[in-house]
């Protein structure tokens, strides 16, 4: 008997993904809402531990995840019995039940998918946080998250320890301590993956549904303040089913064929860790991590491993398009590029492929972490790049003026969009959900408009997120930050352009009557407590912030007037 059969009990085999017929409706309908031009699919009643394995026999000995840096990798039978391991001593030495919240803070390795999916087996619910978190930012997400224990690695450990004393907050920290060894006061990672005598069996008391929490992602939303974006079950593999389809961005994965992956943009956010890890580990792939973005790692893994695809945020792709050593070659096993995060101009893409020499597939999709992420994605082949594609089937699209009246073809104003990859809410803020939809569907914050034929165009943002090298830097998050400095009265901060990473934040501050301050020492003070990418680089000096009669910061007013 083979060590598959043993370790694994399929409720599902030979699953085959449903192809995605052209819809014979309209795309437009009479109360001007926009259709998929595809086929609705049926979206598996199960949970996400049953659909990332479910097909685990036709690929039990291939890799599926292997870093790019030191070549530590599991197969995916590996990785199947890894998790179920952790899982079982997760539930029975942490006692983690149905819903407990647990907090990964890592960098991309091997070992993310076998962390992920040994949560959700115990039963719990996995949020995960930037690993360049300061302290400040990680106690306010263990406290809005009531994170029970948090895994990490060596390096990161200090800081965790740092915010649990802010948080006043004592929980377990397991340490990864595959090839390091871990800090005192920490649990052993390795002990608890490679104990060979746990009874499985604890696993068959976890109840899991698919519309249960299974990932909480925090996002700033349109507007303020991170908040958890619950992701059921369903929802993830919601939109894993509607990638399986014409829109499909890989081979088959067979005896005699595997399509590889590269991620190096971050597991700890929704596109990678739902694109990458979650759907492309659910069909086959081979997913070479690589822990950050280094130039010169970054383009000999693409020689070494033959990259199939690329999933890049658009600093990578202005990379790729004008940095001196990427020739044709980095290119010649690559079959598609996708990028997303952040809009993309036409004249940076035709940078890349004149790099590549080649056709490659290249396209700009949209989505947002409650969506799972992923909204639309252009058919395979378009050779268009101002526009993100038709929306996946099962999803509708509507765009609307500012009293939420559905506009027609062509008409700018936001978008709203429904299906089963839209999240459940937010977590415990049941104003901010409200605000976030209207009925069951999710106000994007995003402006656009939508052709006759269904491409959507996205044009501006409504919601008030600055953009930095495509990461999310909330006005209010930084607000709050610098009106704690004792010399703050008031403060607004808005995003202006930057030639580097497209926008940066600039603060604008009032400071307290009879109070000074200077410009260095209230930047010393914000930067010493966010992550890199939120620095303010620039603070000035007002009398008071532009506001309207209810009190909200009038950024536009800011912008036009001071920057």
């Amino acid at each position: 008997m083979s060590l598959i059969v043993n370790c694994f009990k399929p409720r599902f085999k030979n699953l085959i993904f449903p192809s995605c017929l052209v819809r014979d409706k309209s795309i437009w309908t009479s109360e001007k809402i926009v259709n998929s031009p595809y086929k609705d699919i049926d979206i598996p009643n199960v949970t996400l531990n049953d659909y990332m394995f479910w097909n685990l026999e036709k690929w039990a000995t291939k890799t599926a995840v292997i870093c790019g840096v030191t070549n530590r990798g599991y197969t995916y039978e590996q990785v199947y019995k890894k998790s179920r391991v952790f899982g079982a001593n997760l539930k029975k030495k942490f006692k983690i039940k149905a819903g407990d919240v647990i907090a990964v803070m890592l960098s991309n390795g091997p070992e993310y998918p076998i962390i992920t999916m040994g949560i959700l087996a115990a039963g719990g619910v996995v949020t995960t946080m930037n690993p360049i978190y300061t302290p400040y930012e990680v106690q306010r997400q263990i406290i809005l998250s009531e994170a029970n224990v948090i895994i990490t690695n060596v390096d990161i450990a200090p800081t965790i320890k740092e915010a649990l004393k802010l948080a006043k907050r004592n929980i377990p920290i397991i340490m990864l301590d595959i090839t390091e060894s871990r800090l005192d006061g920490t649990i052993s990672y390795k002990e608890l993956v490679e104990d060979h005598h746990v009874d499985l069996d604890i696993l068959n008391e976890v109840q899991s549904n698919c519309d249960d929490v299974a990932i909480l992602l925090y996002s700033s939303g349109t507007t303020g303040l991170p908040k958890g974006v619950e992701l059921t079950h369903k929802n993830l593999i919601s939109n894993s089913e509607q990638q399986n389809t014409e829109l499909r961005q890989y081979s088959y994965t067979t005896a005699s064929h595997q399509d590889n992956t590269l991620v190096v943009l971050p597991m700890f956010h929704s596109f990678a860790l739902s694109v990458q890890m979650i759907h492309k580990m659910t069909v086959g792939l081979k997913l070479i991590t690589l822990p950050k973005f280094q130039p010169e790692v970054f383009l000999n893994t693409i020689l070494m491993h033959k990259i199939h695809s690329m999933y890049l945020a658009p600093p990578v792709v202005l990379f790729l398009g004008s940095h001196p050593q990427v020739t044709a070659k980095h290119f010649e096993h690559v079959k598609t590029i996708t990028s997303g995060a952040a809009p993309l101009p036409s004249a940076d893409v035709q940078r890349l492929l004149h790099k590549a020499g080649r056709d490659v597939d290249f396209c700009q999709g949209y989505g947002l972490t409650e969506a799972g992420p992923v909204v639309s994605l252009p058919a395979n082949g378009q050779k268009t790049y101002d526009d993100v594609g038709h929306c996946l089937p099962n999803v509708q699209m509507r765009i609307v003026d500012r009293e939420m009246k559905n506009l027609g073809p062509d008409k700018v104003g936001e978008l709203l969009v429904r299906g089963p990859n839209v999240m459940k809410g937010y977590f415990k803020n049941p104003q901010a959900t409200k605000e976030t939809f209207d009925g069951d569907w999710l106000r994007t914050g995003d402006i656009g408009k939508i052709d006759k034929t269904g491409l959507l165009f996205i044009s501006d943002r409504l919601k008030e997120l600055i953009k930095v090298n495509a990461y999310q830097v909330p006005p209010a998050e930084l607000e709050n930050v610098l009106k704690e400095h004792p010399a703050v009265l008031d403060v607004a901060v808005v995003g202006v352009p930057d030639d580097v990473t497209g926008e940066r934040p600039r603060a604008f501050v009032v400071l307290k009557q009879g109070v000074t301050s200077t410009d260095k020492e209230i930047m010393e003070f914000i930067n010493k407590r966010v992550a890199p990418y939120k620095k303010i680089k620039q603070v000035s000096f007002l009398d008071s912030i532009p506001k309207n009669a209810s009190g909200k910061i009038l950024r536009k007013t800011i912008k036009e007037q001071y920057c």
